[in-house]
């Protein structure tokens, strides 16, 4: 797509998060980080905005807020850790639902086990069969997945596929979790590094916004 027709290239939102209690290294704090200082990587596709959130539940649903008003994405792309993860693990369902025994960074643990009384699952609106087929075809290692987890993944995905926070409604959002980065297979399995990690989410946002473009009007 042409960089200089604007009216075609989707507010693009790509988040991660940082350091949180048993991860005291998040592999999508310096992804987020990457990607933000090479913007003009993606130029050509989206306006990209970037931001790196905290491991707060109560904090959270304000910080969307700020972000819809600063950014007004089309596409929310969230990134996140998971130490189970062997690749990309493209997330297709949101669950209203929030673990009650892990507390967030500032030791909080919500009282109620339900986000909020709507629906019991929401599914992405990323292109999420797009995305597998792109990394799977770059030889990158993805799978999808139906449990994004009760931690704060799965609380944001919901928040923000949901709608849930004032002014911050993107039509596409989706979660995707990635694998710690550099671990040596002996130790866990993961062989991801970083270089891997920042292909596989260009891949993404480009699918996303190769997707966001194929919806528009003629």
């Amino acid at each position: 797509m042409a960089a200089a027709d604007l009216k075609t290239l989707p507010s693009v939102l790509v988040t991660g998060f940082n350091a949180f209690p048993g991860a005291p290294v998040n592999p999508t704090e310096a992804l987020i980080w990457a990607l933000d200082a090479d913007r003009a990587g993606v130029a050509d596709m989206c306006e990209l905005h970037a931001a790196i959130l905290d491991v707060d539940y109560r904090s959270l649903p304000a910080r969307l807020q700020q972000l819809g008003a600063s950014a007004e994405p089309d596409i929310a792309i969230h990134f996140g850790l998971s130490g189970s993860a062997t690749g990309f693990a493209v997330e297709r369902i949101a669950r209203n639902a929030v673990g009650g025994e892990k507390p967030d960074n500032t030791g909080h643990v919500p009282a109620d086990a339900r986000i909020c009384a709507g629906d019991e699952t929401l599914p992405s609106s990323l292109p999420v069969e797009s995305i597998y087929e792109a990394l799977k075809a770059a030889g990158l290692p993805v799978e999808m997945s139906d449990d994004a987890g009760d931690y704060l993944c799965n609380y944001l995905f919901y928040l923000s596929r949901g709608h849930l926070c004032a002014g911050f409604a993107p039509a596409m959002a989706g979660f995707v979790h990635v694998p710690l980065v550099g671990a040596l297979p002996e130790e866990s399995g993961h062989v991801m590094d970083f270089d891997a990690l920042s292909a596989g989410a260009r891949i993404i946002i480009e699918t996303c916004c190769l997707s966001w473009r194929d919806s528009l009007p003629a």
